[in-house]
């Protein structure tokens, strides 16, 4: 199987001077966690989640009409080619504990979305080997470990203008 038949497609996307109540209102439409962020020609040039929306707003205690996208968005982005193999995009997430990538052609554009969601309901599809599922589920499970300590680690803000 190829990224383009396991991706969630359309994908919706902003741009950089979005702001976050934008990126969230595509969220909660699109039913998503991640929205890719591009440039004026269409490519990606990062990516925005809901968590680093929540982030956003909690460290900055602003209206999130306020905050721009490219305040929150995350500029390095693991992404893989609609043609990449299924065993190439799990090896992705696996290795670099990303719960969403998303699927790129044309110079960068993206066409769609895969997430550990639509890793899981192809578990569910019962057309795999018994010994390609436990890989699968294998990435999964490495998708989901906690990094460490000293990877999840935050900074507490100091304060927070509550509005």
């Amino acid at each position: 199987m190829r990224a383009r038949g396991l991706m969630t497609a359309p994908v919706a996307t902003c741009h950089p001077n979005d702001s976050l109540d934008h990126a969230a209102h595509l969220m909660w439409e699109h039913d998503c966690g991640a929205i890719p962020v591009v440039g004026a020609d269409g490519a990606l040039v990062g990516i925005v989640t809901d968590r680093d929306i929540a982030m956003a707003a909690y460290t900055r205690g602003q209206p999130l009409g306020s905050i721009s996208v490219t305040t929150a968005m995350a500029e390095v982005v693991f992404s893989v080619d609609a043609e990449a193999s299924l065993e190439e995009v799990e090896e992705l997430m696996r290795a670099k504990q990303v719960r969403r990538v998303p699927v790129i052609e044309d110079g960068g554009k993206p066409i769609g979305m895969i997430s550990v969601n639509d890793l899981a309901r192809h578990i569910g599809d019962g057309k795999r080997p018994s010994s390609a599922d436990r890989k699968l589920v294998e990435t999964i499970a490495r998708i989901c470990s906690p990094r460490g300590r000293a990877a999840t680690k935050r900074e507490v803000p100091e304060a927070r203008v509550d509005a």
